[in-house]
């Protein structure tokens, strides 16, 4: 994060950005990547991605030393670039790339463009497997459309801080869960459960959903937490991922016995297919055709 050096700084876009709640500035390193081609090649790629574009500053050789170039070193200024670029610790024929607003926006495409930057670069080890453990996931997210509060992940998941954590800002809500991820790609999932019915029906209260609305959804699992289940949890490993990793594979579909195609058909089993009138008629469904 590098919000403070943007901050009433003159470069006019990031710093009216940043008076709104909530928005942030991240910074992507590209070691090696300060040339103003490769800036303008990632810039680019983040505007195929839907965004306006991507600032950049890249350092280089000059008369006097280094020094920065690239439109935002121009608009902020010799001692905010130095100190971004201290802080991120680049150096002479390094680059750094420039995204801003509320994270939700735009974390998607950080990822995507520090992966392009990493193998343009060749910066990725591909003969390394490089572990990560993902915690801390928030509980709730708000839609910026309607304001209402709703769930963003596991919802049975046992909130951090308890029944005490839900009586405060729903936003700051985490949950116990966690990912393991190899490589970027997800091997891990799970939580700790939720066990008790009272704070169950708390945080699907804050989500908008009563208590009898609860139990009429979910009511063999509040049943039987009220018998005093202990506190429970695990977690589940995608084996054909790791499978895929320990083969070199890029594709997954590569190391499942009987994949599925890109349109999510089954060429073995023929599946989908056209279900026959009794196996509808058992169903309670019917067909119509559309034009």
């Amino acid at each position: 994060r590098v919000s403070d050096h943007f901050r009433g700084s003159g470069f006019a876009i990031f710093a009216k950005l940043l008076e709104q709640e909530g928005t942030e500035i991240r910074a992507i390193p590209a070691p090696g990547g300060g040339s103003r081609k490769f800036c303008d090649r990632m810039n680019a790629f983040a505007q195929k991605e839907g965004l306006p574009g991507m600032g950049y500053i890249f350092w280089r050789s000059g008369e006097n030393g280094m020094e920065a170039a690239g439109p935002l070193a121009k608009n902020i200024g010799p001692e905010r670039t130095e100190a971004i670029r201290q802080q991120i610790g680049l150096d002479v024929g390094d680059a750094a790339f420039f995204l801003g607003g509320k994270p939700k926006t735009f974390e998607a495409v950080a990822g995507r463009a520090r992966n392009v930057i990493g193998e343009e670069l060749n910066l990725t080890d591909e003969n390394r497997f490089s572990f990560a453990w993902i915690v801390d996931f928030p509980i709730y997210e708000q839609d910026a459309e309607t304001g209402k509060i709703d769930f963003e992940h596991n919802p049975f998941s046992m909130p951090q801080g308890g029944m005490e954590a839900l009586e405060g800002d729903p936003l700051a809500v985490l949950g116990y869960q966690y990912d393991l991820s190899c490589n970027g790609y997800e091997l891990v999932s799970g939580a700790i459960r939720n066990h008790k019915p009272e704070i169950m029906f708390k945080a699907f209260e804050i989500a908008g959903y009563d208590e009898s609305e609860v139990r009429k959804r979910f009511g063999g699992m509040v049943n039987a937490f009220q018998f005093g289940a202990p506190p429970h949890g695990g977690c589940a490993a995608g084996i054909d991922r790791i499978v895929m990793l320990l083969a070199d594979e890029a594709n997954i579909r590569e190391v499942i016995m009987f994949p599925m195609n890109q349109r999510a058909e089954d060429l073995m089993m023929d599946a989908p297919s056209q279900p026959m009138a009794d196996q509808l008629m058992e169903l309670n469904l019917r067909v119509i055709q559309q034009d």
